[in-house]
């Protein structure tokens, strides 16, 4: 019965319906298929965008300047990267200097101190990055016109906002560095003399001291304030543009009286005790020795420690005379490393074997 061509068997059927249900599912997938690239044809995809926190808030900064500048290069608002673009574009940063350079900057209800101000708070890196751009211009306006008793209510906001930014960061803490005590033994020598002393205290030395929160800024506090300022502003210096570091220097200058000697350049000359000194020092080593190869940063950073030299000796400081004759030292070392030939053959009368 089985070779009758008219029998069937129940596995043959079951194979049949199944090659019949395959051929009509590929069928029906086929038709699907073809129906949805028909659709796509006629309607094309529109790509899914999606808006990060950080690029709406640098937007965000970026328009709310058209109602403090006077023109906002377009290409700002078409960036990619808007706070980048921001950190970098020369037109708002030539703007930004005049307006901070302005006899009526600096007061409580200044827009452009507000704008610094609610950048800085928005919390992003880069907007945050574009704000300490222009801290040596508000910092040394600010110092420069405090000794006249004039109300800065709008400068002294973004400093206290920048001293409560590293507060935070720091918890309060102070920043220390150990240094080795030639008066004990090295761990990795061996010894047979007893040492004197058995403690093993450490010789720890203080960059910056604790800080504790300030609502207001007094002349007590003020150098303080500003120096945490630009202990800040050291901590970012890789990534902050040029023109801000030469910006600085020359402020530095001013700060100084230009030569140290109070009968020249008399006008902006401070008070320079070591909380604010000592930044600035850090600052402008990395302007003489980092990888910046500005010409006129590096000229710019040379006077400024001449100037604070003259003022140094002038004062009678003898930590500041030894800080800042260091960094002259360094910059003649690096002068006449730059004047070396090293092809030129020395003349000697010794002979070496």
């Amino acid at each position: 019965m089985s070779d009758d061509p008219a029998t069937t068997t129940p596995s043959s059927i079951s194979d049949d319906n199944t090659d019949a249900t395959a051929t009509t599912a590929t069928a029906t997938a086929t038709d699907t298929a073809v129906a949805d690239d028909s659709s796509y044809s006629t309607k094309p995809s529109r790509p899914h965008i999606t808006w990060c926190d950080s690029y709406t808030k640098a937007q965000s900064a970026v328009d709310s300047l058209s109602s403090i500048l006077p023109h906002v290069p377009p290409s700002l608002s078409s960036s990619e990267t808007p706070a980048t673009s921001l950190l970098h574009d020369p037109e708002i940063a030539k703007e930004f200097s005049r307006l901070l350079r302005q006899p009526d900057s600096g007061l409580g209800d200044n827009n452009l101190c507000r704008w610094l101000y609610d950048t800085f708070q928005t919390g992003q890196p880069a907007l945050q990055l574009v704000v300490l751009r222009f801290l040596p211009i508000l910092a040394g306006v600010y110092l420069s016109r405090a000794s006249l008793h004039k109300p800065l209510a709008g400068f002294e906001a973004v400093l206290l906002a920048l001293y409560a930014h590293e507060t935070t960061v720091r918890n309060g803490q102070a920043i220390t560095v150990s240094i080795p005590d030639l008066s004990h033994s090295s761990i990795y020598h061996e010894t047979t003399k007893t040492p004197k002393n058995t403690a093993t205290e450490l010789n720890i030395a203080v960059l910056s001291p604790t800080l504790e929160p300030h609502g207001t800024v007094r002349s007590t506090r003020r150098a303080r304030i500003v120096g945490v300022a630009l202990e800040l502003y050291y901590t970012k210096i890789s990534q902050i543009p040029v023109d801000s570091k030469i910006e600085f220097c020359e402020f530095c200058r001013i700060w100084a009286g230009e030569d140290g000697d109070k009968g020249k350049g008399k006008e902006g000359r401070i008070n320079l005790p070591w909380e604010l000194l000592q930044p600035m020092l850090r600052i402008l080593g990395h302007c003489l020795m980092g990888p910046d190869k500005s010409k006129e940063l590096h000229e710019a950073a040379c006077c400024a420690c001449r100037s604070l030299y003259a003022r140094s000796l002038h004062d009678i400081n003898p930590k500041a005379i030894l800080a800042t004759g260091s960094l002259l030292r360094l910059v003649n070392m690096t002068s006449d490393l730059d004047n070396f030939d090293h092809t030129d053959i020395p003349q000697t009368n010794l002979i070496a074997l």
